[in-house]
């Protein structure tokens, strides 16, 4: 059975947001599109409570854009983003939520951040996605969202290396690109690992 999983369509990666990804409104409307055609959709939402250490700020001395070692796991350095109860927390105001059967929070332990929707970076605490999605006995997921090469990223590999038949959904994704191409690699990383790359219009011909 197949389900379709929205990754972090959120204010705050949104133009003008708090961390903004390049046309990521864009894909919105094809986000509401792609979910009217599954049984089921879910989506992942960044919470991150306000003193996360993700954020450059509670890190006195980093920049936006650092790296630094959190516990243990290589961590850049945000801006403040997706706060828990703030609006740049919400999903864009034109996202159907209606459509969604599922929420799962991720990146609420402010020691350890949370690309992945499966697991923290860590990957010492699931989510209780795959767990969902198996009692709901999918075994194919196509993943779309934001960002191609970080919570896409993450999210794709896992859903691979947990025995789901996996596809990105390319053009219903936005890269931040931090470093020039970054988001073709991370192409490629998923590619290498067994995910399929599909566009929305090839999916479109296939649900036909």
């Amino acid at each position: 059975m197949k389900a379709l999983l929205l990754v972090d369509l959120q204010n705050d990666f949104m133009p003008g947001g708090a961390l903004p990804v390049v046309d990521g409104d864009s894909i919105i409307p094809l986000a509401n599109w792609l979910a009217s055609k599954f049984p089921v959709v879910a989506a992942t939402q960044d919470w991150h409570p306000q003193n996360h250490q993700s954020f450059a700020m509670n890190n006195p001395g980093r920049l936006v854009g650092d790296v630094i070692n959190l516990n243990g796991c290589q961590q850049v350095m945000w801006p403040a983003h997706c706060v828990q109860g703030k609006h740049g927390a919400d999903f864009h105001p034109d996202l159907k939520c209606d459509q969604l059967h599922m929420i799962f929070k991720k990146g609420i332990n402010p020691e350890v951040d949370s690309y992945s929707g499966f697991f923290d970076n860590n990957r010492r605490h699931p989510t209780g996605l795959a767990e969902w999605l198996k009692k709901k006995n999918i075994n194919q997921l196509y993943i779309c969202g934001l960002a191609t090469d970080y919570c896409v990223k993450y999210t794709a590999l896992d859903a691979v290396a947990l025995g789901f038949k996996t596809w990105l959904i390319e053009d219903a994704c936005r890269g931040v690109d931090l470093q020039a191409g970054d988001s073709a690699r991370a192409i490629q990383e998923m590619h290498n690992a067994g995910v399929s790359i599909i566009s929305s219009r090839e999916l479109q011909v296939s649900m036909a």
